[in-house]
């Protein structure tokens, strides 16, 4: 009945799904190292792929070119730019801590600032800032995790077919049931997790140009310190536009009373619309379709257990699983 049983493919399945999640566990303490170096290698897969169908050059030489460019220009952004927007955010913390302890004459927020201040919003702002200081703290520690990750993408996209050719000789080894089970989580994972990360990162960049043209319009500042959380808070699916709406409303009712705040959810809505009926049918599969309720339970539970990586894999790693659970939107089938 046991040999039976390891010999159904479900059983056998469940099983190697199981152990690869207890070695991922095991290896949390490397989860940025991970996840940075699978997105680097899917994305930039996915842009040698696209020059190497418009330009006829060497795969490598390709590889290369695009990695030098797009190091040199994060590099020469930080350089210019990351003091400009240190001060920047700087600011917008100021103006959104003096928009909590003011009064206000509007009956409404100030109710709303003494109801937050009971909730003991400066302690939460305090612990906030100590989560800053520590993560720029330990900043190197995550530039050298970037690094590593951006290495190991650029030799595993150079040598690339290479390994898969030697990756297929566990086909017809001493452990090819376990090669070929291992094989069908991986293609899914790529089919799915893959292209949700790409679609997320291709409708926050959309989402920021968009918003941050609407705020230039509307004259807010800080404009560089804004357009980098709205891009963050826009990888996080659902919840970042509601989350990126409250300071841009406190914002707006600073500088230009209620007409700004109104305006301010115009923009929003109409931005929202563009990403909910274009940009997600176009981006994202039928699997992603998920119902608002889904999505929050979702993102609660993937912050609890993986922190703030959660907020950006936690639809993604759901999405995974019921391409692997075969689970569809049978009108769409």
């Amino acid at each position: 009945m046991i040999t039976k049983l390891w010999q159904s493919s479900g059983f056998k399945r469940i099983l190697i799904f199981i152990f690869i999640a207890l070695i991922i566990y095991g290896m949390k303490e490397m989860i940025n190292l991970i996840l940075f170096t699978f997105i680097f290698t899917f994305l930039m897969d996915r842009l040698v792929k696209f020059i190497e169908g418009k330009v006829r050059l060497n795969r490598k030489i390709i590889v290369v070119v695009s990695y030098a460019v797009i190091v040199g220009l994060l590099s020469y952004g930080l350089v210019v730019y990351l003091p400009l927007i240190a001060a920047e955010i700087t600011q917008l913390i100021k103006q959104l801590t003096t928009f909590y302890t003011t009064k206000h004459d509007n009956i409404v927020l100030n109710y709303i600032t003494e109801k937050i201040e009971e909730i003991q919003i400066s302690n939460y702002l305090e612990q906030g800032f100590t989560f800053l200081i520590k993560y720029f703290t330990d900043i190197s520690k995550v530039s050298l995790q970037i690094l590593l990750a951006l290495l190991m993408s650029l030799f595993f996209l150079l040598e690339k077919p290479r390994l898969i050719e030697f990756t297929k000789k566990f086909k017809k080894s001493k452990i090819s049931s376990i090669y070929v089970e291992i094989e069908f989580f991986a293609r899914k994972f790529v089919g799915t997790f893959g292209k949700v990360i790409e679609a997320q990162l291709i409708i926050a960049v959309v989402n920021c140009i968009l918003t941050t043209i609407s705020l230039w319009i509307l004259d807010f500042p800080q404009l560089g310190g804004l357009s980098i959380m709205i891009f963050l808070l826009g990888l996080i699916p659902v919840a970042g536009v509601i989350l990126s709406l409250i300071p841009l409303t406190i914002i707006a009712y600073s500088i230009g009373g209620l007409m700004k705040v109104l305006y301010v959810g115009i923009a929003i809505a109409i931005i929202h619309g563009i990403e909910a009926y274009i940009l997600n049918p176009n981006l994202m599969s039928s699997k992603t379709n998920l119902p608002v309720f889904y999505t929050f339970i979702i993102l609660i539970f993937s912050e609890h257990f993986f922190g703030v990586w959660g907020l950006i894999v936690g639809i993604p790693i759901f999405v995974f699983l019921l391409d692997v659970l075969e689970v569809t939107d049978q009108k769409k089938v």
